[in-house]
């Protein structure tokens, strides 16, 4: 049986993402302090991509970002300053930040695209299953030939 066929027929829908997943994110991008003037042509640069919010902050080598997991994560923001020429701050703390923040968006993004899990009613869909497939409990003899006499 196919798995899609399973959650119809246990009447699961996935059509939405749960609600209070936190699909919003908001983070910061910090970036070294040469070349100079790199900052306010990164947030010219992102402002004009869709459904992303760019900030400056008080710190003069930071933006503040926010958008949906599910349009957009902070690895591929990063990636894309990276190639167009952009130094992004090295730190060792930015770096575990930066990789503890990649690792649960992509997690994040993984669970909100494939569909739930059966646990609560798996057996009901192999129930449904059995009862609308031929099987071996059925006798096509008649009944008064099957009792013995």
């Amino acid at each position: 049986m196919r798995r899609e066929t399973a959650y119809k027929l246990a009447g699961r829908h996935h059509d939405h993402p749960a609600p209070g997943t936190g699909i919003e994110k908001e983070r910061e991008i910090r970036f070294k302090p040469l070349p100079p003037g790199q900052v306010e042509r990164a947030w010219l640069a992102l402002r004009v991509l869709k459904d992303l919010h760019v900030e400056r902050t008080q710190d003069p080598l930071c933006l503040r970002v926010r958008y949906s997991v599910l349009d957009y994560s902070l690895e591929t923001l990063e990636d894309a300053l990276r190639e167009a020429g952009y130094a992004l701050d090295n730190t060792l703390y930015s770096k575990l930040v930066r990789a503890l923040v990649y690792f649960c968006e992509e997690t994040q993004r993984h669970n909100l695209i494939s569909p739930e899990r059966l646990i609560k009613q798996s057996h009901e869909v192999y129930i449904q299953a059995w009862d609308q497939h031929a099987h071996g409990d059925h006798d096509d003899t008649p009944v008064d030939l099957r009792e013995y006499k």
